[in-house]
């Protein structure tokens, strides 16, 4: 297929794909799929090798946030029955990422709900990176706490942050209608402070909210833009008790499509499979490896994921390897710039290798995993209905007296 051979020849370029061709992607047919995956893979390999970097999210504060993210089960009004606990204790949360990095991520994100932090909060979780980094050496942290104010993403960075997450998670013309709490440009500003007190900026988007073709470009191609090193791709799934809770539209197929699509438009960045890959990829999970170089492990923030040790298995099963802490994970032509700029940000700020970083949602929102629950599901769900029986809500590790899923 002529598209497929220019998108390849694009992609080990670091060339932009117009949009026609990132639309004519979403538009292939199931009868193409396997070309665009091998097509895909061909990029990410040239890139990625056959490595799979590991994330585990910790949620340090869960429910009960004033936000009013549609997506959410942690927002504004949420009906949905998950954990609900204030701040964890540095040493609960060094124990929560220990069993993570036990398991073999390399990354641990710390997540907590709500429009932003507070000063005392920034304090807070700066207390508890230093516990988590003193304990596991070599890990990475991400930080997740929403909306930034001038000056705490330095406060981060001194504690020992490497990354902050804020996902821009849709396009611009209809974030409105999926939030209204806080505004599409709130995120930018909050990445774009990240980003120039020297943190790796990660920033994605949910699909499956009932958007437009045209949106899921937009807001991959904002991404692209924005120079995010990390994009997490969640998968929505409806949480029953959220204004989304009817919204099933995505199939293993449109799911694989959507990563491919990234995968051409970010040719050497990040891309991570997050929330809503075992419901909506299913069984076809390993082909999603050819496409990201990048997973969760183990469950999410409000919702159980498939087992970490089925997550290790999937990966060798499908002849990948999971990334080691003493490898870069970025290929070095990014790592360098990356480098460059955290030298470079206590001297006032970094412009990056882009225009800047992507912007991301407040509160729990902002999760690079997302909120959705879900859980293994042998069927799709038909549009229009709620599916509880497809959501498992987390009822172990962070929060509980009980052993996480890592």
């Amino acid at each position: 297929m002529d598209l497929l051979n220019t998108l390849v020849d694009k992609g080990l370029r670091r060339e932009l794909p117009t949009r026609e061709e990132a639309l004519a992607v979403l538009a292939t047919s199931d009868d193409e799929l396997l070309d665009v995956v091998a097509a895909a893979g061909k990029v990410r390999r040239q890139w990625f090798g056959r490595r799979v970097k590991l994330n585990y999210l910790v949620n340090l504060k869960s429910g009960l946030c004033p936000e009013d993210c549609s997506y959410c089960s942690q927002r504004l009004g949420s009906k949905a029955e998950i954990l609900k606990y204030t701040w964890l204790k540095p040493e609960e949360a060094t124990q929560a990422a220990a069993a993570g990095v036990a398991g073999g991520a390399k990354r641990v994100c710390l997540v907590a709900s709500g429009r932003g932090p507070t000063d005392r909060d920034v304090d807070r979780v700066g207390k508890t990176i230093e516990a988590i980094k003193e304990g596991n050496e070599g890990v990475e942290v991400c930080a997740c706490l929403g909306l930034l104010s001038d000056g705490q993403a330095e406060r981060l960075r001194d504690a020992g942050a490497d990354a902050y997450n804020h996902n821009l998670n849709t396009s611009e013309a209809t974030y409105g209608e999926i939030t209204k709490t806080h505004t599409y440009a709130d995120r930018v500003d909050t990445v774009q402070k990240a980003h120039a007190a020297g943190l790796s900026a990660c920033s994605g988007l949910i699909a499956g909210m009932g958007e437009s073709d045209e949106d899921l470009i937009d807001v991959v191609y904002a991404l692209r833009e924005l120079d995010a090193d990390s994009v997490p791709v969640n998968f929505l799934i409806p949480f029953e008790g959220t204004p989304l809770a009817k919204e099933w539209n995505l199939t293993p197929q449109r799911a694989l499509r959507i990563l491919a699509m990234v995968r051409f438009v970010c040719p050497d960045v990040e891309v991570r499979i997050a929330g809503g890959r075992e419901v909506h990829l299913r069984t076809m999970q390993p082909l999603a490896l050819h496409l990201a170089n990048s997973i969760f492990l183990g469950d999410y923030l409000t919702s159980e994921g498939q087992a970490g040790q089925a997550d290790l298995d999937m990966i060798a099963d499908a002849g990948f390897e999971v990334e080691g802490a003493g490898t870069t994970t970025l290929p070095a032509h990014r790592s360098e710039v990356t480098a460059a700029a955290v030298a470079a940000a206590p001297a006032g700020g970094v412009c990056g290798s882009g225009s800047g970083a992507a912007p991301a949602a407040a509160g729990c929102g902002s999760a690079c995993g997302g909120c959705s629950g879900h859980d293994a599901a042998p069927a799709q769900a038909d549009a229009g209905e709620v599916r509880s029986d497809l959501v498992a809500v987390r009822r172990r590790g962070a929060g509980t007296d009980l052993a996480p899923n890592a």
